[in-house]
């Protein structure tokens, strides 16, 4: 009588489980300069996703605006964090990951600590007031900080990573923010039942100050691990084991591009009528916020065209001169702006969860606490983003996209039902189970596409979508807000079934889009892993 032999499917188990153990002891083998990109970034998680769950609470009732204008400010955090990642995002690559990350990190605390002073000395309040003036500088502060400061992150993993550990360690970077976004809760509602009385009317000024100063640690931090001696260690030892694992044939084309003469310099930005686009931009985006704040009487309509065009046409100036830019690749285009749709759930975690638990839920301890609430989803990706991306990384880059999109767009769905509070829960579990699947290999694919020395670039390249989606989702969200799930002060129905209902169908588009296109896509494909 023979033994059995085991079943494919225990094999398989069994493969993946060393597979999985060998993943995750290299990358605890990496080196310590790694760690001071990766443990920064969990305070930093903490602070920047604390700030977006209050930043609309803290609009609408400190310095008192309406719901529309609220959601105009987090357009403007959000998107002009992405933007600044545009203008700033190859910086990092001149000055180093070291320099980048401390210099955002003091820039970012100073911010911060002039929304908590707006918060803090009586400076009126509306919009045009001196505090949401004082605020507003405070936000730009931040956001043109963030546009250096996550692309070095990203660019510091793939110095500090190998080609067995990259995949891992983009995930755990990810993961690490989110494990951070989810203590904010925690601190944030905390803070805010402590302080009300010492900061009224609700001690959300005195969480602005907690995060300055969680900040402040962040970069002294960074400092004190990443020094010039560490940095140089850890790429003498990235090289070394990176040609260990190389074949002799990709160790002799890595020489022999190391010793190629330089690329011809890119030709430069024609600026005048680069500018010259920029202002009428800016122009025409003036007289949009004029027309809605009632200041002009032109029809919108018109406007938004006139817009787009000026926008479009300042795009082409940039890129006509340019034709080995990522923009001039139309799968790498459509690639990116097709996963707009499903990021829009993204942004809803800021622009809408929070007022949805906090309105929606009212009188419940899913209102009181709306922070630890709007905050479970970065726990998951925590825990699950690391694991999914050592069992997955073999796997098709596009087929991940796929089925990561479908498993996160499915579950807005459950939302539609009706306000219940484990359907809001079951809704986060299995979204964020379809963000772990997609999107650290999306940022993974982005920068190892990247020539040598042009990462951030890429970076700030590839967030472009995200830049749009934001400022696109906060253009109508705090409409629907108003219009759905509005102030309980104000006696008007509350209809989030709806709201959640159309957020649902934009969602799908992504995945549906994604999987007609699969054919076209396979035959230009970069990188298929």
């Amino acid at each position: 009588m023979t033994d059995k032999q085991p079943s494919g499917l225990v094999v398989a188990v069994k493969k993946t489980l060393h597979e999985l153990a060998e993943t995750f002891g290299a990358f605890l083998k990496a080196p310590r300069a790694l760690w001071g990109v990766n443990i920064p970034y969990v305070f930093e998680g903490l602070v920047y996703f604390g700030i977006l769950t209050i930043l609309g609470k803290f609009c609408s009732e400190n310095v008192a605006l309406s719901d529309i204008h609220s959601g105009w400010v987090y357009g403007a955090v959000t998107g002009g964090i992405t933007f600044a990642m545009l203008l700033f995002g190859g910086l990092s690559d001149k000055i180093g990951v070291r320099v980048s990350l401390a210099l955002a990190l003091a820039v970012m605390m100073l911010g911060r600590i002039l929304v908590a002073i707006s918060g803090t000395i009586p400076l009126g309040s509306g919009m045009g007031s001196p505090m949401f003036l004082l605020m507003a500088v405070g936000l730009l502060l931040m956001v043109s900080a963030y546009g250096l400061y996550m692309p070095a992150a990203y660019a510091g993993v793939k110095r500090y990573t190998n080609p067995q550990t990259a995949a891992i360690g983009y995930a755990v970077i990810y993961g690490l923010m989110n494990l951070g976004a989810f203590f904010s809760g925690f601190v944030s509602s905390n803070t805010r039942h402590a302080f009300t009385a010492k900061f009224p009317p609700n001690g959300l000024t005195a969480v602005f100050w907690i995060y300055a100063a969680i900040t402040l640690f962040g970069s002294v931090l960074t400092l004190l691990v990443i020094t010039r001696k560490v940095d140089r260690q850890a790429v003498e030892q990235v090289a070394r084991e990176t040609r260990q694992m190389n074949t002799p044939e990709q160790n002799q084309a890595a020489d022999a591009k190391a010793v190629a003469p330089a690329k011809k310099k890119e030709p430069p930005i024609p600026l005048l009528p680069f500018l010259g686009w920029i202002a009428v931009s800016l122009g025409i985006l003036a007289v949009v916020i004029l027309s809605r704040l009632g200041k002009v009487t032109l029809k919108g309509y018109l406007l938004y065209p006139l817009l787009a065009v000026a926008v479009l046409g300042a795009i082409w100036e940039f890129l006509r001169k340019r034709p080995d830019h990522p923009f001039r690749d139309g799968r790498f285009v459509f690639f990116i702006f097709i996963l707009v749709p499903v990021q829009t759930l993204f942004a809803h975690n800021w622009l809408t969860i929070p007022y949805y638990l906090d309105r929606a839920f009212t009188g419940t301890g899913v209102s009181r606490y709306f922070e630890v609430f709007s905050n479970l989803n970065p726990m998951l990706i925590f825990v699950l983003s690391p694991l999914i991306a050592a069992l997955t990384a073999r796997r098709n880059v596009y087929k991940m996209m796929i089925f990561g999109t479908f498993v996160m767009a499915l579950p807005t769905f459950l939302l539609a039902i009706g306000p219940n509070v484990y359907l809001f829960l079951l809704y986060i579990l299995l979204m964020s189970v379809g963000e772990a699947m997609w999107q650290p290999r999306f940022l993974q694919w982005v920068a190892e596409i990247a020539p040598e020395g042009k990462t951030g670039l890429y970076m700030g390249i590839g967030q472009f979508p995200w830049f749009l989606t934001k400022m696109i989702t906060a253009m109508y969200s705090g409409y629907v807000i108003a219009r759905f799930c509005p102030k309980p002060e104000l006696g008007l129905p509350v209809r989030t079934a709806t709201m959640w209902l159309l957020y649902a169908l934009i969602a799908m588009i992504s995945p549906v889009a994604l999987v007609l296109a699969r054919k076209w896509m396979a035959k230009g494909m970069t990188r298929q892993g």
